[in-house]
């Protein structure tokens, strides 16, 4: 898999349901410098990187390099510290169109939904 967020999270699962949405697992790497500046002390996992590992994952399940085209209903919704809650959930339900990929995705870690969002790729 292709990541422009090198070593900052690892793939540890997925599966596609019948519906055609995706369910991943990934493990963030509490570890990664990014942390260190986001925030000293108090490390809290980048909206934008977010955003990027569910780019990365619709590509590696579409088998397609994506272009980000438009983001809506992008909603934070809990605070994802990378010591306390490193293993999150992923759903994607990933619609495509000759043109383009549409995505609407829900984060989650244990029972806490940590972001929505729909967003579309242009192919």
């Amino acid at each position: 898999m292709q990541t422009i967020l090198t070593d900052f999270y690892t793939l540890q699962s997925y599966e596609k349901a019948e519906n055609g949405s995706f369910i991943a697992t990934i493990s963030l790497n509490k570890d990664h410098d990014i942390f260190k500046g986001h925030f000293p002390g108090n490390p809290v996992t980048p909206g934008v990187c977010m955003m990027q590992i569910v780019k990365e994952l619709t590509e590696e399940f579409t088998d397609r390099k994506l272009f980000l085209k438009s983001a809506s209903n992008v909603k934070f919704m809990a605070i994802i510290n990378p010591f306390e809650t490193p293993d999150l959930k992923l759903q994607l339900d990933i619609t495509e169109s000759e043109e383009e990929v549409k995505v609407k995705n829900t984060t989650s870690f244990g029972e806490t939904i940590a972001l929505k969002m729909s967003v579309n790729y242009k192919k």
